[in-house]
């Protein structure tokens, strides 16, 4: 089955890994912050080992953006980013797992503190997820 996690993150201020740019994460003792990074290395080891882990990219800055949108007919591209939310999507991993608890166990490891994770099933073409 496979789902993707969804990394949101503020983008002021931008930088990959998105925890570091966080205040809730950075107001943590170094060595909190050192083994929560042990651990969520330790989980993507684990996943490219198992072959549970299929990909994963970060995205740029959300101010390089191009949005697309369709007005009366016509294409219309605009700068981003996305809208005036305060979080956008900041990246992503495609998971392939036994089912959604082996899901949700591993985008725990993804979450931190003032950090926010999605979970979602991924669909295919004829509208079935998985």
């Amino acid at each position: 089955m496979k789902y993707v996690i969804l990394i949101h993150s503020n983008p002021q201020p931008w930088g990959h890994p998105t925890g570091d740019f966080i205040a809730e994460n950075q107001a943590l003792p170094a060595a909190q912050r050192e083994q929560q990074n042990a651990e969520f290395e330790a989980v993507l080891t684990e996943m490219q080992e198992s072959g549970e882990l299929v990909t994963g990219e970060a995205l740029g800055d959300p101010s390089t953006s191009r949005l697309f949108r369709w007005n009366a007919g016509t294409p219309v591209v605009t700068d981003g980013p996305y809208s005036e939310f305060k979080e956008h999507l900041a990246g992503f991993f495609l998971i392939d797992v036994a089912d959604q608890a082996r899901a949700e166990e591993i985008t725990s490891k993804f979450s931190g503190p003032g950090e926010t994770v999605e979970l979602r099933p991924a669909m295919w073409p004829g509208g079935d997820d998985q």
